[in-house]
């Protein structure tokens, strides 16, 4: 059976993805070709269930979706009266719920189930376009309000055995960039402030891809414990405003010692957003 992969993406903001907006159609199209690739969506290797970190539940302790459907979370406001109207009625998965509760309590994450929350944008806006179709069981797991590297690492390790049942691991977030005053910015601010923000965010991007692609656990995880060290993280991430990084640290900590990452670039107001994978081939 293959192991099933791991990767971290960028989700957008809020519906725009699915609305047509201009500055999300690198996104969009990665989010439409690429991923499912990755996963291997419509071929023998397909995982059988997805489990899905999203920055946008954050708790006191890991929370896992535990019912066998959920509804969706329209955790947006001031949008066309459209993106209420989304519908994605893929199945949730009980046992592995329960499951993933287990391995969490294992590794020392006290870990709750929650069967009534329902699924916010950070699962089903991307996955109405990675998987229409709607067909593969999710489960929603949170990230942690502490924002502690540590533990979102530990989360991803605990996750990992999940894998060789060929169930897969998405985090869903933005970890290249989640400041909205610089994204006001860059899409309202002019050639200036976009040339300047890109200087920085591509050096931000270098140290970031080097920590996270580290083949080695323990150097991976020695980086990633230091995120807030790398060059302008807090212009890309506002300190106590860590989330959308968080589902990154999950993916890291679930990818295997000696795993090689896969890297892909997409650009978003003219700067370079990244997404982070491991347990599949390059993608164009």
């Amino acid at each position: 059976m293959p192991v099933a992969p791991v990767i971290a993406l960028s989700h957008g903001g809020g519906p725009l993805p699915i609305l047509g907006d201009k500055n999300h159609e690198s996104i969009v199209y990665s989010l439409k070709n690429r991923v499912p690739k990755i996963l291997g969506l419509g071929t023998p290797s397909a995982p059988r269930a997805i489990v899905l970190v999203t920055a946008h539940w954050s708790t006191a302790v890991p929370t896992v979706s535990s019912a066998a459907r959920h509804d969706l979370y329209y955790d947006y406001s001031g949008f066309p009266s459209e993106s209420y109207a989304l519908k994605y009625p893929a199945p949730g998965d009980p046992p592995i719920a329960r499951e993933i509760k287990s391995l969490l309590d294992a590794h020392g994450l006290r870990a709750r189930l929650d069967p009534s929350r329902g699924w916010d944008h950070g699962v089903f806006i991307p996955m109405l376009l990675v998987n229409p179709a709607a067909d593969v069981p999710i489960v929603q797991v949170s990230v942690l309000e502490s924002e502690d590297p540590e533990h979102h690492l530990r989360i991803g390790a605990a996750l990992a055995r999940l894998r060789h049942r060929n169930i897969a691991i998405i985090g869903s977030g933005f970890a290249s960039l989640h400041n909205f005053a610089a994204m006001r910015g860059l899409r309202f601010g002019g050639t200036a402030f976009v040339r300047d923000f890109k200087a920085l965010s591509d050096e931000w991007n270098a140290a970031l891809t080097a920590a996270a692609t580290a083949e080695a656990s323990d150097d991976r995880w020695t980086a990633l414990r230091a995120w807030r060290t790398l060059p302008h993280a807090n212009q890309m991430h506002p300190p106590r405003a860590g989330e959308h990084f968080m589902p990154l640290l999950v993916c890291a900590g679930a990818a295997g010692d000696g795993e090689k990452a896969g890297v892909y670039k997409d650009v978003y107001s003219g700067v370079d957003i990244l997404t982070y994978y491991w347990g599949a081939p390059q993608v164009d």
